[in-house]
């Protein structure tokens, strides 16, 4: 196979890439049903949501896609480097954390518009660089101005042999808790609805070999939204007094999450949470009590 670029001794030009910050893209979108049908079905959803209804938490990523030509992505398959994103030189790229804020929830079936903003690009520690885009969803023809936003932050890290990570605990005793696998086909199938093209996710040798990782990655993203549909069911239970017969329509109002260690298609998986009046904590585990995702939602 060909190898991934290496940019080891690749220098970081960060005034050149801070040329990048400000930059802005708009796309307006109506909220079709077929693609929150697929992500029902590819979270074994037995409520399937229908037009008119509320789009539940973190569905957004599977709307406003980049439809990008083949031209336009990049070996790794993410989009080509220089892009709406800084060309950053380091061949590793993925999703590290993200901030999601809403005052009113997208609707199926009616149209939305979302502006993305390119808002900071800066060194890390480790010789990694970050960059911090903030996305803007908003609904048309609404009669309040009712919008939902959402901020993220993509890294490029140098490739290297997988070395142990730090041991995370957990950030509460877990009330609730459900096991999950990732296999190949759903990950495929995740990368198809989001019209993701990044080879980690669904090309084994590429993972493997060329960027050293001991599986198949599963999506940050996707890890996120598994850990929304979790919050669903805390809201449905041990929140149900409080939340749901003293202010029925309460619902979060941030969700906040951060990666902090790849989790592979051969981990078996536990969803956990601990709720509190006010909100919750929500975080993944693998086999070892090692978390590989942290989340909290604000009421």
């Amino acid at each position: 196979m060909n190898a991934l670029p290496q940019a080891e001794d690749a220098a970081l030009d960060m005034g050149k890439l801070r040329q990048w910050v400000g930059k802005s893209q708009s796309r307006e979108e109506v909220i079709h049903t077929f693609p929150a049908h697929a992500f029902a079905g590819l979270l074994d959803r037995e409520v399937v949501p229908s037009e008119g209804d509320a789009l539940p938490l973190a569905w957004q990523w599977r709307y406003f896609l980049d439809g990008l030509t083949l031209a336009s992505t990049g070996v790794d398959g993410h989009p080509a480097r220089g892009g709406f994103l800084p060309p950053v030189p380091l061949p590793r790229r993925m999703w590290a954390a993200g901030k999601l804020q809403s005052l009113a929830p997208l609707v199926i079936g009616r149209p939305a518009t979302k502006v993305s903003t390119v808002r900071k690009v800066e060194l890390k520690e480790g010789k990694a660089g970050a960059t911090g885009v903030r996305h803007r969803l908003t609904r048309i023809f609404s009669a309040a101005p009712a919008w939902s936003k959402s901020r993220a932050w993509s890294t490029a890290k140098r490739p290297r042999h997988r070395a142990a990570a730090a041991w995370r605990a957990a950030p509460a005793p877990a009330h609730w808790s459900r096991g999950w696998l990732a296999d190949a086909a759903l990950l495929f199938r995740y990368s198809a609805l989001t019209y993701n093209g990044h080879r980690i996710h669904y090309d084994r040798e590429c993972a493997t070999q060329a960027e050293f990782y001991p599986a198949l990655v599963v999506h940050g993203p996707l890890l996120a939204t598994l850990l929304a549909t979790l919050l669903a069911t805390l809201l449905a239970t041990l929140l149900l007094d409080l939340l749901h017969r003293e202010q029925p329509d309460n619902q979060p109002r941030s969700f906040e999450f951060r990666a902090l260690r790849p989790t592979f298609d051969i981990d078996p998986l536990t969803l956990c949470g601990s709720a509190e009046p006010a909100s919750a904590s929500l975080w993944t585990a693998d086999a070892a009590g090692n978390v590989g995702m942290r989340a909290k939602a604000i009421f």
